[in-house]
């Protein structure tokens, strides 16, 4: 029997708070490395100042087990990081003396940001009746907000038909205002996150211990063979992904899109409300395996088609509308995943975990073999010329590491869960 869905009033606040989740994310992460290629001209640090993104997200799971699971509501957790962010990131717009100094301010940025990715979700799954038919349609609404800010930045509709909202600002995406536009959204974001659905802390009342003060407890997840080699290849397969988030949007600009790259870009947000409307269906159908790999699957395919035929606008936007499915079929089914084998106390910190290894740790390790491999390749990434001949190079090393662990995946992950059914959950006692 199916269950009650939640009440319309439910489902609007968390879809409003979806949006501007990622709106913020969306205005100035995507054009970041070409900011930062315009500000730093010649330095190949790029991979470097994205890896603040990492760092603060390896200690978000930390955080999150502490304070959301434990201690505080995460509606008003979620609001007091946002509100701080917003001050944060507008003082990171005005940060051009070294990259050094833009570092550690962003960093400082990402450590209000990146925890608030898993309180979303904790806010979301506790507030619905239903989360394998409700959480993706509402998730949805956060890859709408991050078209809307590409729209927005890029002043144009997928750079076909221009979007003059903007005036006196030209080429925003290379600009520092996207940060600005990012820090007054937060601000915004922040003091409406009060008015969301109340979420206490699942864990209050429970026996403290250290290793549940700082959130650990959900690596007993790890006892169970399947969610060990999902959260393994989460890992490995965020290395190659962050060269998409650090790197495309320079090379679509420089190889053929110009000013309009971010609406271009949004391209692949567009496909992401296709496939995420797709979601539920495919998760009863074909089950946890055969989703995550045709998530890992398509990223392969994506980065073989930037790295062999880079002078092609339409197959640079047949790799940029990849990524609804690599996306939604990685991501949002892994966090469906979660949810599903985490007992109800560690649910925030098992999100977290998944942050952790992924936006934290293989990002992270993605970053610095980016630095390595654009100065092992001797890619000149500051005209057109330089793109095309080294984007075979460039790419195609993603488009391995992707397939290898896709390969290692398929191989290794069985799940004792049949398409459509809850996954068996692990023990809730700690070794």
């Amino acid at each position: 029997m199916s269950q009650t869905p939640s009440s319309s009033g439910t489902t609007f606040k968390l879809s409003v708070m979806m949006f501007l989740q990622f709106f913020i994310w969306g205005s100035f992460f995507v054009p970041l490395g070409g900011y930062l290629g315009k500000i730093f001209a010649g330095q190949n640090v790029v991979g470097y100042i994205y890896s603040t993104n990492n760092w603060a997200a390896l200690i978000a799971p930390l955080f999150v087990g502490l304070v959301a699971d434990r201690f505080f509501n995460a509606e008003r957790v979620n609001g007091v990081l946002h509100l701080a962010g917003a001050a944060l990131l507008w003082k990171c717009a005005s940060v051009t003396s070294s990259p050094d100094a833009l570092f550690v301010w962003l960093l400082a940025y990402f450590l209000c940001y990146m925890p608030t990715l898993a309180l979303v979700n904790t806010i979301a799954f506790h507030n619905i009746a239903d989360a394998d038919e409700e959480f993706p349609k509402i998730r949805l609404w956060g890859t709408i907000g991050w078209i809307v800010a590409g729209l927005v930045v890029a002043q144009s509709v997928f750079g076909l038909v221009k979007l003059p909202v903007l005036p006196g600002i030209a080429d925003a995406g290379s600009t520092s205002f996207p940060m600005k536009l990012g820090a007054a959204v937060s601000l915004i974001y922040g003091i409406y996150s009060f008015f969301l659905p109340a979420t206490p802390p699942s864990g209050r009342g429970t026996p403290v211990s250290v290793v549940k003060m700082l959130g650990l407890d959900s690596f007993r997840l790890f006892k169970d063979p399947a969610f060990a080699v999902f959260a393994l290849c989460s890992f490995l397969i965020c290395i190659p992904l962050a060269f998409y988030y650090a790197s495309t949007y320079d090379f679509v600009a420089k190889a053929s899109f110009g000013a309009s790259s971010a609406g271009v870009m949004a391209l692949g947000q567009v496909s992401e409300i296709v496939f995420m409307a797709l979601v539920p269906f495919f998760f009863r159908k074909l089950g946890v395996k055969w989703m995550l790999l045709t998530g890992m699957l398509a990223w392969t395919l994506r980065y073989a088609v930037f790295g062999l035929t880079p002078s092609v606008p339409a197959m640079l936007v047949l790799g940029i509308a990849l990524h609804g499915i690599c996306y939604d079929f990685f991501f949002v089914t892994g966090q469906l995943y979660t949810d599903r084998k985490a007992p109800k106390d560690i649910r925030a910190s098992a999100q977290g975990l998944i942050g952790l290894l992924t936006y934290g740790a293989g990002m992270l390790v993605g970053n610095k073999v980016l630095d390595w491999w654009s100065t092992h390749t001797q890619l000149d990434g500051t005209t057109k010329e330089g793109w095309l001949a080294g984007a075979k190079a460039f790419w195609l090393m993603p488009a391995g590491v992707a397939f290898g662990v896709a390969v290692l995946f398929a191989l290794t992950f069985w799940d004792r869960t049949a398409p459509g059914k809850p996954p068996v959950k692990v023990p809730s006692e700690l070794p």
